[in-house]
Order: structure tokens, then sequence, then C-alpha cells
């Protein structure tokens, strides 16, 4: 009974004044939530239920009135709904039709009928049930309504004959309707909105803001099919226009072959195979050029791959397949530019000529892959310019430092967009030469992420068994590599892959003694700087005094570049009083240095921190060459606890320990007391405490603090030691001896205590090194500590 008398109000519409009353709709209802859609009053829609609490509400609601309250979810990704989930307002709806499905769920036909809020929820199981409020929308026509409408209609009108999918009947509907709320309602069913949009529109309490919203949404939709529209136009016009253009084409291709005319395409082919025949190419990299030219014959030059193979074959034809510059094999030419350009570096001179010699009497001989290994600033990479200017060659620079993509190395392949031949082809084709000086800086400094391992890519770059057929990804052709000459450099050799480094002819370059500085500084970086500043020696002379006081206290350096900035600082002191016409020529003494460098930056501090006992001079390797380090003992009351401080790896922890544990089994024999470990603590600390330290080779300094801080003797202040030890008392060698005896010299140190079989490595320093030095060569722990200790 109640259905029939809803069903009667809603069809007959807005002819009666009050179609809906509140009691016509009952108090409770069983709730549905829609997702992702909103049903209005007066509307028709089907509706597909699968929720088991929906089809328990649809089965509650067929059983009695037929009636459902929809409300819209509020997230459409929950899962399990409850009151919370819902929207406040929904509509009450007529279930005209049920067909159960096959499987589980159910296809309704439902109408809306009026609008409705939620009063309160009174269950959630087996399904949503809640009280509600009706609320009835007056239909209410005035002049600014009328005007409304017509919008609305207007631009429903357009929008149906821009959006084909709109059936036309519903535009004669729209037009029929003289109710403004069931138009509002008929086209929201319609237009194409978010849910958020849908819900705003049933929650509007009056029918002008619903006419005004209607047509604010309708007019943005339009907008956007006019767009559509011209896009589509467009692109169906530039389809045709494509078409036209390659009919034309292809008529052109014709005349012109009529007329024994080459076109485009073919011209640029016959000028690639002329170039390729000039280039004089090897006969597999002919063949594949042949192949490539062929393809690219038959491509529209539109086309983008047409650009690829253009852009490939540039590459073959540009690099220097077959040629290369001819060795000045003039060996005492090689040797007297090497003597111009570097002070000292003997070996490393000795082994290029020694390359030379060879080079002169065997033609075919393949390059050495050398690794110059030192501490910054020491001449590294200046040495390899040098190198080439000797023998005539083009001279590369490639910094791997930090590079952590192999692609680098040997390029993308072709297949990507904008790929590239890597750095090794690039350099090569950009010096011109198959035989450069190809030098790679900071060997050592390589790294390693997921695009993969330059390193290995390394591997076959300085193989000479394999670099002679090097292919890069992009080439995929064969590039011989094997008359490059490799030179590579390094701080140091740990970083280095092992397979990489072994593949590496090593040559170590230490640092320089202030002499060398000082020879180095006359003979190269004093003449540079004058060039750099404008100046020259008529306005400005060194005196031997003054470079050696900047050396050693301006500098503690194993190469000369602060050496290089603190002369071009006083370089421009003095050039800042010759522009200003305040002085001629300036003489630089040793009392001058101070006004142009400010107070010394490096001081000798050997004497004041070894004249407590329990302090010793050690000597260390550092990647910036040889330093020297002081060890420091204390003890306190206690019970044997032993500390160790400043930053110390786990090697030279061991070394501590294995140190105090000599002292304790020998204490008898140092003339300490044998009970004193069981009152007392002790530490060992190694300054400066921020910088990490490791490595054996502190073990004697280690065991000389320690004797001299319980026997009150202190270590001289004119001695430095290094060496690992062992328990019994056995000194074992250590590595990085001239190193450490520059830093020994550069502090001032006479006396240097070494292994005894280090013996040999004395060998390699030279005179003017080991001149008013003093070395002494121990086995044993108590040698050590005979010259060590006052």
């Amino acid at each position: 009974m109640i259905v029939s008398k809803i069903k009667e109000k809603v069809f007959r519409g807005a002819e009666d004044k009050a179609v809906i009353a509140k009691d016509d709709i009952p108090n409770t209802l069983p709730i549905i939530p829609l997702r992702e859609t909103v049903i209005y009053p007066y509307t028709v829609i089907p509706l597909l239920v699968s929720e088991e609490k929906s089809i328990k509400a649809v089965e509650s609601a067929m059983s009695s009135h037929r009636i459902v309250g929809a409300f819209a979810i509020k997230n459409r990704d929950v899962e399990e709904v409850g009151p919370e989930d819902l929207y406040s307002v929904g509509t009450a709806a007529i279930i005209h039709k049920m067909l159960r499905m096959p499987e589980k769920g159910m296809a309704l036909i439902l109408q809306g009928v009026v609008k409705i809020s939620v009063k309160d929820f009174i269950s959630d199981a087996p399904f949503l049930n809640a009280s509600i409020n009706v609320l009835i929308e007056e239909p209410v026509k005035n002049t600014r309504i009328e005007a409304l409408m017509r919008m609305a209609i207007a631009q429903t009108q357009k929008m149906m004959s821009l959006a084909s999918y709109l059936p036309e009947e519903l535009q004669v509907t729209a037009m029929n309707l003289e109710d403004p709320l069931k138009l509002v309602y008929l086209i929201a069913t319609i237009v194409r909105m978010k849910l958020e949009e849908r819900q705003e529109l049933l929650e509007l309490d009056t029918v002008e803001e619903k006419l005004n919203r209607i047509v604010t949404i309708l007019t943005k939709e339009v907008d956007l099919l006019e767009l559509g529209g011209k896009i589509q136009t467009q692109v169906q016009s530039e389809v045709t226009k494509a078409q036209r253009e390659y009919y034309l084409r292809e008529q052109l291709k014709a005349i012109r072959q009529e007329l024994g005319e080459t076109d485009e395409r073919t011209q640029e082919a016959n000028e690639v195979r002329s170039r390729l025949k000039e280039a004089k190419l090897p006969e597999e990299i002919m063949k594949e050029a042949e192949r490539e030219v062929e393809r690219l014959e038959k491509l529209p030059p539109a086309s983008p791959e047409y650009n690829v193979i253009r852009t490939y074959l540039d590459w073959i034809i540009e690099l220097p397949w077959n040629k290369g510059t001819e060795d000045n094999l003039d060996l005492a030419r090689a040797q007297k530019i090497l003597d111009e350009d570097h002070y000292d570096l003997e070996k490393i001179k000795e082994r290029i000529i020694e390359y030379l010699a060879v080079r002169k009497l065997k033609k075919d001989m393949k390059g050495p892959i050398l690794c110059f290994v030192g501490p910054p600033g020491v001449g590294k990479t200046s040495l390899g310019q040098s190198i080439a200017r000797a023998l005539g060659r083009k001279f590369i620079r490639m910094s791997v430092g930090g590079m952590r993509d192999e692609a680098e190395i040997r390029g993308h392949r072709r297949t990507y967009i904008g790929a590239l031949p890597g750095r090794i082809i690039q350099s090569i084709r950009r010096s011109e030469s198959n035989n450069p000086l190809f030098m790679i800086d900071e060997i050592d400094k390589v790294g390693m992420d997921f695009r993969g391992d330059p390193s290995s890519a390394l591997l076959e770059v300085l193989d000479p068994e394999q670099n002679f057929s090097f292919r890069d990804h992009y080439l995929d052709l064969p590039f011989d590599l094997s008359k490059v000459l490799f030179i590579t450099t390094a701080n140091t050799t740990q970083p280095i892959q092992p397979a990489l480094r072994d593949r590496m002819e090593t040559l170590f370059l230490a640092g320089y003694t202030e002499e060398e500085k000082l020879g180095i500084a006359l003979n190269y970086l004093i003449p540079k700087e004058l060039k750099e500043h404008g100046l020259t020696t008529e306005n400005i002379e060194f005196t031997n005094e003054a470079l050696l006081k900047i050396i050693s206290g301006y500098t503690r350096e194993a190469g000369v570049r602060n050496l290089e900035r603190e002369i071009a600082h006083v370089c421009r002191k003095v050039a800042k009083d010759v522009a200003a016409g305040k002085a001629e020529k300036i003489r630089v003494e040793t009392d001058d240095i101070h006004k142009y460098l400010g107070s010394e930056k490096v001081y000798p501090e050997v004497a004041k921190r070894t004249a407590i006992p329990g302090v010793a001079t050690g000597l260390a390797w550092t990647e910036t060459g040889g330093d020297i380090l002081f060890i420091e003992s204390t003890q306190m009351p206690g019970n044997k606890g032993f500390t160790l401080t400043g930053q110390l790896g786990d090697v030279m922890q061991e070394s501590a320990k294995a140190a105090l544990s000599y002292v304790r089994s020998r204490a008898k024999e140092l003339g300490i007391d044998e009970d004193f470990f069981e009152k007392h603590d002790m530490h060992l600390h190694v300054p400066a405490g921020a910088i990490p330290k490791d490595g054996p080779s502190a073990g004697v300094t280690m065991i000389s603090s320690l004797v001299s801080l319980l026997t009150g003797r202190p270590v001289s202040n004119e001695v430095a030691m290094t060496g690992e030890i062992t328990l019994t008392g056995i000194v074992l060698p250590i590595g990085g001896v001239k190193e450490k005896v520059l830093a020994a010299r550069r502090a001032g140190i006479k006396t240097v205590i070494l292994p005894k079989r280090n013996e040999a490595d004395l060998e390699e320093l030279s005179e003017d090194l080991k001149k008013n030095m003093n070395f002494v060569f121990v086995d044993t722990v108590d040698e050590v500590l005979k010259a060590a200790l006052k």
C-alpha cells in the first residue's frame, strides 16, 4: 500500500504542490552503501549489489515496504563499511526490480524518491539500519530560476552535440521538463562529475543553488569536450598532411628517376660512402659501415632511426682507425725534455728512456701500462704531459675519481635515446690519433654502485693482451688500443682492485727533501709564478734562505703544491707594490717572510714533546706522504686497566696490547717493580684524536713510550722509530721507508731506528737525503730501547 502510494506521487510530479510528504517514508530504513555513485530523487538507475550486508538490507526491504536508504561512501577503498564511512545525506529509493545473479549478488532497478539524512544508526548487523529525517525539497519557480533552467538546457544540448555517446532522447526529455529539481537531477545523472561533486549537489539546500552548480559543471564539461574535439581535428589533419606529403615525395622520386637525378636520401648515402672510402677503414669495420649505409638508404629522413644511423656512421668515419703520430725516438732529446720539466724523479725518467730504447729496436711493441703512485703534489699528472712531449704523442687526460657508472668507460648501447660511446673512445676521437699518451687520473678513487663497476670495465682497457680488440657498447666494433701508452695515477694502491693492480707496472714517487724542494722552487715554481703575476726577475728576487724558511716554516707536505701557493702569495704582495710604483726591485730575505706570509704555520715540537718520560716519536706512512706521530703513555692508581685512545684501528690496538704484554713479561730485566701493574692502570694515547690511524709499524714506538714512562728515562728528542714487534721482542720489517725518512728529515730528526730487514730499502734513498742522518738497524726490542732512551 505504501509503495503504490509513493509511486503515484512520484509520477504525478510537479502538478501536486506536496508531491512527497514526510509521513510517506518509514522512520527507519535499511541502508545500502554506494561506491562511486550517488542516487538522486526522481532518477532511475541500475545497481549491482555484492556486499553481504547490502544483500541482507535489500532482502529486508523487499519483505516490507521495498524502500532503502542509499548513501555514498566517503572513501571507496574501505572494505568493511561502517556508519562513519558514509555521507550523512542520501536518498530514499524504491526497489522496482530485483534479480538474483548466478553468483553471489543482486541486480537492482532503483528509483530515487526523496532526499533524506541520517538521524541515528540503529544497528550495523546483519545490515546497516538507521532512523532518518525526510528533507522535503519544495519546487520553486521565478524569473531567475527560469533563466538558469534555460542556460542549463542550452549547455546540455551543446554537450550532447559534442558527446556522441549520449542518446538524443535525453535532450528531448530535458527540454520538456518544467520542474527545476527534476531537470537538475536528470542532468546530474548524465554529466561527468567526481563523487564529491555529485554529493555536494545533492546536499545543496535550494533549487537556485543546485541550478547554479549544475550550470558551472556543464560549462566546464562543454569546454573540455570542445578542446578534445579541436585536438582530434588537429591530429586527423596532421595524419592527412603526412599521407599527402608521402604521396608527393613518391611522385617527386619518380620524376627525379625519369630525369636521371638522385634524391636527397641517395645523395647523402653517396656522400657517406665517399667519406668511408677516404677513411681507409679496416675490412671488418668497412663491412659493418656498408651494411648501415644500406639501411640508411631505405629509411625516410623523417624517421628517428635515420638520425641514429647517421650519427653512428659519423663516429665510425671520424675515429682514427689507421691514423697516428710517429714516435720521436731520440733518446738524448727525450732525456733533455724530461729534465727540463721535472726535477729529480730519476727512476721514472729512466723507465721512459728504457721504453724508447726498446721501441727503437722493436717497432711493433705493445705500449706498457704504467701506474704512478705517490702523495699529492709530487708531479704525477704533469709528468704524463712531459712524457707525451718527449715522445711527440698527443696527450689525453681523463679523471676517473668518483666514477660509478660502467657506461662511462664502455658507453651505452644504441637502443637508448641519446646513446654515446664511452669516454675512452670519445677521447681517442678528440685526439685524432690511435696512439696517444692516455693518462687516467685518480684510479684509486673509482667507485661502484648498481650501475656497474668501472674498475672491472678498465680490466680490458688496461690489459695489453686484450685491448687490441676493445669493444665499446655503442660502436660494437673492435678498436685497437694496444698502440696507446696508458699511464694511471694514484695516491695509494690499496683501494685499486687487485686484478686491475696486477695489470699495471707500479712506479712509486716519494716526497721531496728540503733541498729538492729548493731546487724545484728555483727552477720551476718561481719562473712560473713570475709569469702568472706579470713580474720579471727585474722586479723580485728570492734568496735561498728565504725559500728554505717558507719550506720549513709554512709548509709540511710531501709535494710542492702548498709551497707554490705561498710563493704565489709573496708574488701578489710584490706585484701590488710594483703596480703602485712603490718599488722597482724587491729582494725577499728571510726576515721579510713574516711581512708577506704572517706567522709561521709549522713549529718544531719534537724536542718539547719528548722531554717528558712516556712520549716517543714514531714514523707513519699516509696517502699524502710520510709523517711523524707522538705516542704518549701515562699511569694512575688502579687495577691492571689499559686504555687506548686516538681513533686507533684494530691492528694498531693489537700492537699496543702486544707492547704492554712484552713490557710486563720483561719487567724485572727493565728495572720495573713486578707488582706495579697490580696497583696501577695504564693509558696510551696517539694524537691527533680526530684522525683515524691503523697499522702495525708503531709497535716499537709504543714499547719505547711505555718503558720510558715506567723507568723515568725520556726518549731522545733526536730519535724517531718505526717497526712491527712480536711478543718475543723481535722487530719485523715495515713499508714506506722512504716516505718515513723524508718525514723524519722534515721534522729535524737526526737518528732513525729501522728494522734490520729494511736496510736494503736505503739503497733507494739519495745521498743528499741520507746526509747528516744516522740510521740504526735493529733486530730486537732491547736494541731499540738502547738506542732510543737517554
